[in-house]
């Protein structure tokens, strides 16, 4: 069982000088659902190498079991530091595609012509394609294989505009993932702030905000 997991490599939030990125509990804590498993887990990001974490994530009170034990891994700081180049990941050998979030994947993966490559690819052969909290909008251009926006029709979630509100960030990123998803066609769903919500709808997986991370990843596991 192989996985691949995609990272954004943005690291500017918007015009206010400030630094932005992945959200650490989002790649931890579907890692090690996945690698405990026994999967293999293949990282990719747009630029390769090393992916920019978003400074935020690692602030205490984000903090998980599964951060902790990310950070102490050596062989995990590895392989984050070494992700391979999207545009040189091809689909084929790959049974599941999986993104965590962060605010930068707005700005690149939503636009990447690589990632949305691989996503059509991947949904098309009826794997498992899933993402969580922003990543979510990486589904942004992305169609099915009759055309269609990716999502239409179908019952997805995303990080809610009341969550975008809540840390002030409605007037900052470049659009909003749950505005969005809804005018692409999906039926949008949430729940409370913060809490862990997950969606699935056939081989497409959603999860609403970090919390979410890890019933995401059990759904992708029980779906193969």
């Amino acid at each position: 069982m192989k996985i691949l997991m995609v990272l954004t490599s943005h690291d500017e939030l918007g015009c206010t000088g400030k630094k932005t990125g992945f959200w650490l509990e989002e790649l931890a804590a579907p890692y090690y659902v996945f690698k405990d498993s026994g999967a293999e887990i293949i990282l990719a990001s747009p630029k390769g190498g090393q992916p920019p974490l978003d400074p935020r994530s690692e602030e205490t009170v984000f903090q998980t079991a599964a951060t902790k034990r990310f950070e102490a891994d050596t062989d995990a700081q590895e392989a984050l530091a070494h992700t391979l180049t999207l545009s040189e990941v091809f689909p084929a050998g790959f049974d599941a595609l999986f993104y965590p979030g962060g605010q930068g994947s707005l700005w690149d993966l939503a636009e990447d012509t690589h990632s949305i490559a691989l996503i059509e690819a991947i949904y098309a052969e009826g794997k498992p394609v899933a993402a969580v909290c922003h990543a979510t909008g990486v589904f942004l251009h992305a169609k099915a294989p009759d055309g269609s926006p990716l999502v239409q029709g179908k019952t997805v979630t995303g990080y809610s505009n009341s969550e975008e509100a809540a840390v002030g960030m409605i007037n900052i990123v470049p659009f909003l993932v749950e505005d969005e998803l809804q005018k692409n066609g999906g039926y949008y769903s949430k729940c409370s702030n913060w809490q862990s919500y997950c969606v699935q709808d056939c081989n497409l997986i959603t999860g609403q905000n970090p919390a979410s991370g890890e019933a995401v990843a059990k759904a992708v596991l029980e779906l193969l």
